[in-house]
């Protein structure tokens, strides 16, 4: 029963390639009223990381997001180009913090300086966060003893790949003549 559904879609999205962000999330608008999929459970991502021609339209684009009542992510936060301008401009709901300001975040004054300023800024802003590329112990129990309790990580799992439906049985083929 999907009104039981607990978990999130992340949809990762190119800020410079959307020209009309009404027109871009129709598809997914639809697809998710056809399904009965919850859009405030979808979340719109965009990577800090790739050069962000015009910040003033990536905050137009994620209000649009907004507007329609999906969720929004900024992804690698810290390590791009964006940075605190955008929050200025727009306040996302999830912001994930950037692997390389985690990475050894427990062993370095600078990088716990600059994790807990941001934390800080996202707690007054409301803003959820997610520590990034946590691979060891000693970098969960920093983020842990700052309030972190969202992490993702080689140090909770490596990331798993798994055909749901075999390729061949997508495109009718029999696997035996597939190739």
């Amino acid at each position: 029963d999907i009104s039981v559904l607990t978990e999130r879609i992340s949809i990762n999205f190119l800020p410079n390639a959307v020209y009309k962000p009404e027109v871009c999330i129709r598809t997914t608008l639809e697809a998710a009223r056809t399904h009965g999929f919850p859009t405030e459970r979808i979340i719109f991502e965009v990577t800090e990381g790739e050069r962000v021609e015009d910040g003033p339209w990536l905050a137009t684009i994620l209000r649009e997001y907004t507007r329609c009542g999906f969720l929004t992510a900024i992804d690698d936060f810290g390590a791009g180009y964006a940075g605190l301008t955008l929050l200025a401009d727009f306040t996302p709901d999830i912001v994930k913090l950037d692997m390389a300001l985690v990475r050894g975040v427990d062993a370095s004054k600078s990088r716990q300086a600059i994790a807990r300023g941001m934390l800080r800024i996202c707690e007054e802003l409301g803003i959820q966060v997610i520590a990034e590329g946590v691979e060891t112990a000693a970098e969960r129990d920093f983020f842990l003893s700052e309030g972190v309790t969202l992490m993702q990580g080689y140090l909770f799992a490596r990331p798993a790949f798994r055909a749901l439906t075999p390729a061949a049985a997508m495109s009718g083929l029999d696997p035996a003549h597939a190739g």
